[in-house]
């Protein structure tokens, strides 16, 4: 058996074999089957990812059509090698786009598409068709109507009629949309309160006559609103109240103020109510002639008073004053020749006419006119006359002016003509009023 061994151990056919043999288990100590397989896969590893609302472009006849329905984005689910999935959704270098450069008039159902992406990826387009009209492009052109809120204005303001700049704006869209245009507003969106002429941007909307919002171009979109804002004011008289009783052998003979009216400033439904504003006299505490300064009482409601005070002369006789100008009448009757006839002298009286309206008279016709003070147009007077002629006086007796017949352009204090009665001495709160006199647009 040993010599059987010895001569295949000798032979070069037993020695090639066993190096084969020796060879197949090297290799496959070395050699991981399933090591390799994995390294064949990874560069085609397949995963699968979804982009969200990728922007869809339009290709269609811009100048002539306008074209609705078309969705602004989609969402793609996009499968296939991850390292082409990965450079896809990091890139996004493709477009999602449809297009219409054949498309007629009216409704249609069109296909969303896609390109500029790799072949490897497999695409799928939600929502995968878009249906949409068709419509012819029109352009008009609209007027702004301006408009803000009166609530923001401060207490004692009121405002004009808001203004635009430009007036008019042009509107593009679908015809069927243009035709369905009810309002074009402009609104101005500033914090209160308002206590003086404003002008601000104001985005234009185009709406129906539901108040729903249209589809539409606008040029330009922002534009200028100017509100013209002033304070309410008015002119009344300022009436004395006396409070309380004089002391005893004190008698108040007149109380005279200084000013007899005051502008007050206030909401417009008080100042409509509001006829007169009053100081109050203490006059159990006066003991002989003196001038207070007081303050002017406004009712609620009113913000503003001009002047806050005012200052009152008052004239005071007391018991011993008369006994002594009772003496002194009895010397001169003794001293005197008495008079053959005695006429009693009639006392004067003065009365307050408030809120006169101011014409105006002369003005050219190629012009207009605007009374800025008094911004009312409106002013009281004050007559004084004998008794029984001023108490039978009354407001539709005088006709105050201004005379506007050699002015032009521009801002003027005329002086206020009053026409009345004879007989009688009148005088306006206010010498002179200020205008303004501007050219009448052409029609």
């Amino acid at each position: 058996m040993d010599k059987l061994i010895d001569k295949l151990v000798d032979t070069r056919w037993f020695m090639k074999i066993v190096a084969l043999i020796l060879a197949l288990f090297l290799f496959d100590s070395v050699y991981d089957a399933d090591k390799e397989l994995k390294d064949i896969n990874v560069p085609g590893q397949q995963d699968s990812g979804i982009v969200e609302d990728v922007p869809v472009k339009s290709y269609y006849d811009t100048e002539n059509l306008v074209v609705t329905g078309i969705p602004e984005t989609v969402d793609l689910s996009i499968e296939g090698p991850k390292s082409h999935l990965e450079q896809a959704k990091k890139l996004q270098n493709f477009e999602v786009y449809v297009d219409l450069t054949n498309a007629e008039i009216g409704s249609q159902r069109v296909e969303i598409k896609i390109r500029d992406i790799s072949d490897k990826l497999d695409v799928t387009i939600n929502p995968q068709y878009a249906d949409v009209t068709v419509h012819e492009k029109v352009t008009q052109e609209f007027k702004v109507d301006a408009e803000f809120n009166n609530g923001l204005l401060g207490e004692g303001y009121s405002a004009d009629a808001a203004s635009a700049e430009p007036k008019t704006v042009k509107i593009t869209g679908a015809k069927e949309v243009i035709e369905r245009i009810s309002f074009v507003k402009a609104t101005l969106d500033v914090k209160g309160p308002i206590t003086e002429t404003i002008t601000d941007e104001a985005t234009v909307r185009v709406l129906d006559r539901e108040m729903n919002k249209l589809d539409v171009i606008v040029e330009p979109q922002v534009i200028q609103v100017t509100v013209p804002v002033k304070q309410l004011s008015k002119t009344v008289p300022v009436t004395i109240v006396r409070k309380g009783d004089p002391q005893d052998g004190v008698t108040i003979n007149s109380i005279e103020l200084d000013v007899n009216e005051a502008s007050i400033t206030g909401r417009e439904e008080i100042l409509n109510e509001t006829e007169s504003v009053r100081v109050e006299v203490d006059v159990s505490k006066i003991e002989k002639d003196t001038v207070l300064t007081l303050p002017v009482i406004i009712p609620d409601g009113i913000s503003a008073v001009d002047p806050k005070t005012v200052k009152a002369s008052i004239d005071v006789s007391t018991e011993e004053n008369a006994e002594n100008a009772e003496n002194a009448d009895r010397e001169e009757e003794n001293t005197e020749e008495p008079a053959e006839e005695t006429q009693a002298q009639e006392q004067e009286e003065t009365k307050t006419f408030s809120s006169l309206p101011i014409n105006l008279a002369g003005l050219a016709e190629e012009y207009e006119a605007v009374l800025r003070n008094p911004a009312s147009g409106r002013t009281s007077i004050t007559v004084t006359g004998k008794s029984s002629t001023v108490q039978d006086l009354k407001a539709e007796d005088f006709n105050l002016y201004l005379s506007l017949s050699d002015l032009g352009e521009g801002d003027h204090e005329v002086p206020i003509n009053v026409d009345g009665p004879s007989g009688v001495d009148v005088k306006p709160a206010s010498g002179n009023a200020t205008i303004t006199i501007t050219r009448k647009e052409e029609a």
